[in-house]
């Protein structure tokens, strides 16, 4: 018997392009141990070498603190996994800008990646607002050359570009997360909202 979620769900896209700082939200179907309802922030996009991002919504169990020496244990900072790459490194984009944050380096209007670490960490510590002006990652997510292509092609990712309000994206989590991103894209996308993560439970 064939799966109908396949025909009530899947939505073909095409012409989808790529670019520095847009979104790539995962279908409902792309279920890998990274990406499951993931919202990728594009940071490095080269046609020809691949493209560089971090999962956005996908929250760890660990807390800034626990991760990095100096940060006071009460803040209570979450940390992310950004994808399968480097999770031996510690990653942050933000809102605050090189004037707060040395060497920050913008990737689209208002957002941030990097800087001296020190800075963010005396941030944190003064006790400013984090939600909304800086999230912390292990891990990257990679493409190599013509991989991403393929994977849109594939119609594993929509493409949608980055949200009005940098702020916007270094709020939320999880399954909330994609569910606000694929609000975006309009009604033609709103069956995938209506999917449940686990379709063959129902």
């Amino acid at each position: 018997m064939k799966d109908i979620t396949t025909n009530l769900f899947r939505i073909r896209t095409s012409g989808q392009v790529p670019a520095v700082g847009c979104l790539l939200i995962a279908e409902p179907f792309l279920d890998e141990d990274y990406f499951t309802r993931a919202v990728v922030s594009v940071i490095d996009y080269i046609p020809e070498e691949g493209a560089t991002g971090v999962v956005m919504n996908n929250r760890t169990d660990y807390h800034l603190h626990e991760m990095l020496d100096g940060i006071d244990p009460a803040t209570e900072i979450p940390v992310y996994c950004g994808g399968p790459l480097g999770q031996d490194r510690l990653y942050f984009i933000h809102t605050l800008g090189p004037e707060i944050i040395p060497g920050a380096r913008e990737y689209a209007p208002g957002l941030y990646i990097g800087g001296n670490f020190s800075a963010v960490a005396d941030y944190v510590n003064a006790g400013y607002r984090v939600d909304g002006c800086v999230r912390f990652f292990v891990g990257y997510s990679n493409w190599i050359e013509g991989q991403l292509e393929r994977e849109l092609t594939d119609n594993s990712w929509v493409v949608a570009p980055m949200p009005d309000g940098a702020e916007t994206l270094l709020t939320g989590a999880a399954d909330a997360y994609w569910h606000r991103a694929v609000a975006s894209l309009g009604e033609t996308y709103r069956p995938w909202r209506l999917m449940p993560r686990n379709a063959s439970a129902n």
